[in-house]
């Protein structure tokens, strides 16, 4: 981390345009404050990417993309890295935060940066329209990193995954294990399921009803785990119930989208 925080700072001297990517689904946790410092020291704009919002509730979204496009020096737009005319308005939306940037003499120079896991990978990948990136749905795939020519007068710099040393708050912790920016050899996965379980009985209890058949009322997150058990025949040898095998079909549900459209903060909740 301290490694690829450093490599980042230096880079950064050479760089006109920061596109951070974030998870469309959780943008606030899944922003890295190490980014946001960096780039402001070095007064860059950002290009703030709200990836797999495919996966994201449409109107949360609308409302982080104008939570952060009111910020200095920052244009927010809502993406994902599957869908190629999603992918192709990103060198353009670029080019419009550094626009004395242009042509052979004065390239256009881009960094791609990002916690893991966010897609970062599959978006070089598909900005530079051949494979040369790793792409893995586990965090840390991508390794050092590459600058690449990504047509005439643009260069992009793709960036490991850069995780900040702490997670200030608990709740981020779990969203960011739930979304799996955090390696499932750091987190319980009962624990993550349940307090995923509180936040979807909570804002999105019809999607949990209608997913797996079963009554919402009166549950918390650990006892809807126990009936997501009982409804997919999650248990062992003596009929007992089997919660890690529950809390990976729940969070497999959640990661693929099976869930529905789901988006687990909204800006105001951050302050």
């Amino acid at each position: 981390m301290n490694s690829a925080r450093r490599a980042f700072a230096k880079a950064l001297a050479d760089i006109d345009v920061v596109i951070e990517v974030t998870d469309a689904r959780l943008p606030g946790a899944s922003s890295n404050p190490m980014i946001e410092e960096l780039r402001r020291f070095r007064n860059r704009p950002c290009l703030k990417l709200l990836n797999k919002a495919d996966l994201a509730d449409p109107p949360v979204t609308r409302e982080w993309i104008a939570h952060y496009s009111a910020q200095p020096g920052v244009r927010a737009v809502a993406i994902s890295a599957k869908h190629p005319a999603d992918v192709g308005r990103i060198p353009a939306l670029a080019q419009q935060l550094a626009p004395h940037r242009s042509g052979a003499e004065k390239p256009l120079r881009m960094i791609l940066a990002g916690i893991p896991n966010t897609g970062k990978s599959t978006l070089m990948n598909a900005l530079i329209k051949r494979r040369v990136a790793k792409v893995g749905d586990e965090p840390a795939v991508t390794k050092s990193q590459q600058t690449l020519d990504l047509g005439p007068g643009m260069t992009l710099t793709d960036t490991p995954g850069l995780m900040w040393p702490k997670i200030e708050h608990d709740a981020d912790g779990f969203m960011l294990a739930a979304s799996h920016a955090i390696g499932r050899n750091a987190v319980i996965d009962e624990e993550v399921a349940a307090h995923l379980g509180a936040i979807l009985l909570a804002r999105y209890p019809a999607l949990i009803e209608a997913r797996y058949r079963i009554d919402v009322a009166g549950l918390d997150g650990e006892s809807l785990l126990e009936r997501i058990a009982q409804r997919r025949g999650c248990m062992r040898k003596g009929g007992e119930i089997d919660l890690e095998k529950a809390a990976n079909v729940f969070l497999t549900d959640y990661r693929t989208g099976s869930l529905g459209h789901i988006t687990l903060e909204r800006p105001g909740e951050r302050l």
